[in-house]
């Protein structure tokens, strides 16, 4: 699958490379306020003023009108700001760019272009660039998330897309026009550290070119005729890959532009940065759309600025500013295990690429409706969906492997859609803890779903230290979108979903080599 993000998602591609990068993410609307406030905290501290209780609210109090976040401010109470104020932050580009350009070694080499524009500008903007590949990418990726569960069936994207666009944007970089362009609702002292995240995109793109960069990863397998081929399967979380560098870097600048002005840094103030971090990653009563969104949508939506970064802070701390970013930017990683787990690019590990089944000739009966890689985020999301997140952080690191395949029965337009997804890990006992989890996830995703007793398999084992089933051999289920096996043997675990039973027992002997 792909990444959901914002305003674009995953589980495919849904919205074009170029829309990714337009966006500070819905969390990190605000999070140039916060590591503002995080930062003169840390000044504080580091002057030992012990300012009395009552002052202490009475300044905060004072503070708040300028301090709000945009999205934290009713519409009808934005105050747009001056011509004059205009004018001074056009002037403080220059110099914003200059910082980011030191503090990444990426060089300047040319100006950049800004413009003032409105919230409704902004808004159309965007929505014009969607283009009719990315809308149908959306659906195709919709339908696959309500499949696994990882979406409500009555969940409409589209919708929260939109109305995210609304609410969470913060500003943007346009790699066409190679323009900056500055917010007139957002109070003056709140833009300078938005431009150090989106200036960072203008260095990069100077670098790179950023359109052409980001396409090297935008390969829908959904589309192409051909079967894929294991090496498209391991590549196809590349667009999700570098989109995590990208904006990565770009939000490690943002911190560090808040924290220059105290003296300290995001390498030598772990510590203030996660804290930074996780305050940017907590909604507030004013984020309702995001708020109310489900795990799958929050996490693809964070995932580029929150693991992004953690990423590129790593790579400083391992090589320096020219590792983290020109570097990176030459040899960027191609998966999400590499984004999440920095060891894994920085010592070049090589994963084996699944064997895939010829899926044109196994699907004979079917018409293909989707297929992509299941990479380590997307196990991830869905282990802390039924399992819970400290669970999913033990268990994500031991994925070795996973691809899907959606396909619908020919001349059966109404029929469920049916899905193959097969996954690899580190060991049997790893399979068989993951194949307990996608087991019990089958309550909460079918109106009912009865084990079939009589089918030939391992029966569960039961841990005390896991508090989960290890489920091990093939089970079978009856649901009312058809019947559901999930068969682990060794390393790996299929899960067959409303196919037929001759389609299954194909698909079997195909991954097992039966």
């Amino acid at each position: 699958m792909d990444i959901l993000r914002l305003p674009c998602c995953r589980l495919r591609k849904p919205l074009s490379a170029v829309f990714l990068l337009l966006v500070i993410g819905a969390v990190f609307a605000n999070a140039q306020d916060q590591a503002g406030q995080a930062a003169q905290q840390s000044q504080d501290e580091s002057q030992k003023q012990n300012q009395d209780q009552t002052q202490k609210l009475a300044d905060k109090d004072k503070s708040v009108p300028s301090q709000a976040s945009p999205t934290q401010v009713p519409e009808e109470k934005e105050v747009k700001i001056t011509p004059h104020e205009a004018e001074e932050l056009f002037h403080s580009v220059d110099e914003i760019l200059a910082f980011d350009s030191k503090q990444t070694g990426l060089p300047i080499k040319k100006q950049v272009k800004r413009r003032l524009t409105s919230r409704d500008e902004v808004v159309a903007y965007l929505t014009k660039h969607m283009k009719d590949e990315d809308v149908k990418r959306l659906q195709r990726s919709e339908l696959v998330l309500k499949k696994f569960g990882l979406l409500p069936r009555e969940f409409d994207m589209e919708k929260l897309l939109v109305d995210l666009l609304r609410e969470e944007v913060a500003g943007y970089y346009d790699p066409k026009t190679k323009t900056v362009n500055l917010l007139d609702w957002v109070p003056l002292e709140e833009q300078e550290p938005v431009l150090a995240h989106e200036l960072t995109h203008a260095l990069q793109d100077q670098t790179i070119g950023l359109d052409r960069w980001m396409k090297k990863g935008d390969k829908d397998l959904g589309e192409i005729k051909k079967d894929p081929t294991p090496e498209d399967i391991e590549n196809d979380e590349m667009d999700d890959a570098r989109e995590a560098v990208i904006e990565g870097q770009a939000q490690a600048m943002m911190f560090q532009y808040a924290l220059a002005p105290v003296g300290r840094s995001i390498a030598d103030s772990p510590d203030l940065v996660e804290g930074m971090e996780a305050e940017t990653l907590t909604g507030t009563p004013n984020t309702k759309v995001f708020n109310d969104a489900p795990i799958f949508m929050k996490e693809s939506l964070t995932f580029p600025y929150s693991y992004g970064m953690d990423f590129i802070v790593k790579l400083m701390a391992n090589g320096g500013k020219e590792k983290a970013f020109a570097a990176v930017l030459a040899n960027p990683p191609h998966t999400t295990r590499q984004i999440m787990q920095p060891e894994t690019y920085v010592s070049g590990e090589k994963i084996e690429p699944m064997r895939l089944p010829e899926f044109k000739r196994d699907f004979k009966d079917y018409i293909k409706f989707d297929i992509g890689a299941m990479g380590e985020f997307d196990v991830s999301v869905l282990i802390e969906q039924y399992a819970g997140k400290e669970l999913s952080k033990r268990l994500y690191p031991d994925w070795r492997g996973g691809y899907y395949y959606a396909a619908r029965p020919k001349n059966e337009a109404a029929a469920p859609l049916g899905l193959l997804y097969v996954s690899r890990w580190s060991s049997a006992e790893r399979a068989a803890e993951f194949a307990g989890i996608y087991a019990r996830s089958l309550g909460q995703r079918y109106k009912k779903a009865e084990e079939v007793r009589d089918s030939s398999h391992a029966s569960p084992d039961r841990t005390q230290e896991r508090k989960v089933e290890l489920l091990q051999g093939r089970h079978a289920w009856t649901t009312e979108e058809g019947v559901v096996v999930i068969e682990e043997q060794g390393d790996t675990v299929l899960v067959s979903e409303s196919l037929d039973s001759v389609t299954t027992e194909t698909l079997e002997k195909e991954v097992f080599g039966k």
